[in-house]
């Protein structure tokens, strides 16, 4: 496709859940919903067609050991475009990864920076490591290297406990959040177990990852503060496996990762059933592979969610939040084709039929 051909997708364009037009054109790298004058090189691509996916709980650039090289790093972003993730939230790498903001033909990133976890209390090589007062400090300097996200660790096992436990006393996350939202910076955080949501919560998050320790007590909480959850359901499912690893040394943490994984599909479900937004994210690059969204979404339908909500949780509503664009006029042409309405069957997540980037063709 040349640098001057004119994209035309007609079919059925899902510019939301209930907004459908018959095409769109693509010019200049941008959607038009005006047919452009003169246009002489047109391709045409047809079938059902939805913004981007997004996958907005990954990590490029990282894998289960730590920091990966770039060409790593390009195969992760590559996986997760081919399978029409085209926008990606980071929560958390020690990869600088901001060279992927030069190639049109890579995902689109939005960084939280690199985790920020307590001393020895989280997986190593990953995140910086500091004491509670130094948690604002580091935060501040994350919000800067951010794309307006920052990533804390809110609990990981306790070795002497034997047990998950909060990392941050209440007045350390309370400067920390603070600070982060006096830099313009919105704060998540990695939280399995249930002891730190409420002084999380409280103290004015933005989001939580996975949040399987949700409960009665506190969904209310995350409801009435519009606190997002974004629950990794892929990565959930490998809890089972994480606690017979663990089951000798540490008996008390496997059966709660059991519980905690027991329990997944009625937390999300009652999480969304309050009003909590819910979003799609995969855990992507430590022990997971990229390119999961799509399976990630049918985790979310799985759980109770209604499918058209599921896939708004990786498509129209993602993108609002990440506060970026969907198929808006003048918009980036990011877009992926499918063959059948996804609305209708969400297993043709997983076979896009085309994937339109910075409109041209990639996959």
């Amino acid at each position: 496709m040349s640098e001057r051909a004119v994209l035309h997708v007609k079919g059925r364009i899902l510019v939301g859940p209930d907004e459908v037009r018959d095409e769109l054109w693509v010019v200049g790298g941008r959607v038009s919903y005006d047919r452009p004058a003169g246009a002489r090189d047109v391709r045409n691509v047809d079938g059902w067609v939805l913004p981007g996916l997004v996958d907005a709980h990954c990590h490029v650039g990282l894998d289960r050991h730590g920091a990966v090289p770039e060409d790593v790093a390009e195969k992760q972003a590559l996986t997760d475009r081919d399978a029409g993730a085209l926008l990606l939230r980071d929560a958390g790498s020690p990869s600088d990864t901001r060279w992927t903001d030069d190639r049109d033909d890579l995902p689109k990133i939005v960084r939280a920076g690199r985790h920020i976890a307590r001393t020895r209390r989280y997986i190593r090589n990953y995140a910086w490591e500091v004491e509670p007062d130094d948690l604002a400090a580091y935060v501040a300097q994350e919000a800067r290297r951010g794309d307006g996200w920052v990533k804390l660790v809110g609990d990981w096992i306790d070795r002497d406990l034997g047990d998950l436990s909060a990392c941050w006393p209440r007045g350390a996350v309370e400067a920390a959040i603070a600070e982060a939202h006096r830099l313009g910076a919105r704060v998540t955080a990695h939280c399995f177990a249930e002891d730190s949501l409420r002084d999380l919560v409280e103290a004015g998050i933005d989001c939580v990852e996975h949040a399987t320790g949700l409960t009665d007590e506190t969904i209310p909480l995350f409801a009435e503060r519009g606190v997002a959850i974004v629950p990794t359901l892929v990565n959930i499912a490998t809890f089972p496996a994480l606690a017979d690893g663990g089951e000798t040394k540490f008996p008390r943490w496997s059966a709660h990762m059991r519980r905690l994984h027991e329990r997944r599909y009625d937390t999300v479900r009652s999480a969304y059933d309050a009003g909590i937004p819910v979003f799609v994210g995969t855990d992507a690059g430590g022990a997971l592979p990229h390119g999961l969204a799509a399976e990630e979404v049918a985790e979310l339908a799985k759980a109770g969610l209604p499918p058209v909500e599921a896939l708004a949780a990786g498509t129209w509503k993602a993108r609002a939040w990440l506060g970026r664009p969907g198929l808006d006029e003048g918009a980036p042409a990011d877009l992926v084709v499918y063959d059948a309405d996804p609305r209708a069957d969400l297993g043709v997540l997983t076979a896009p039929r085309r994937v339109v980037l910075n409109g041209r063709v990639v996959a």
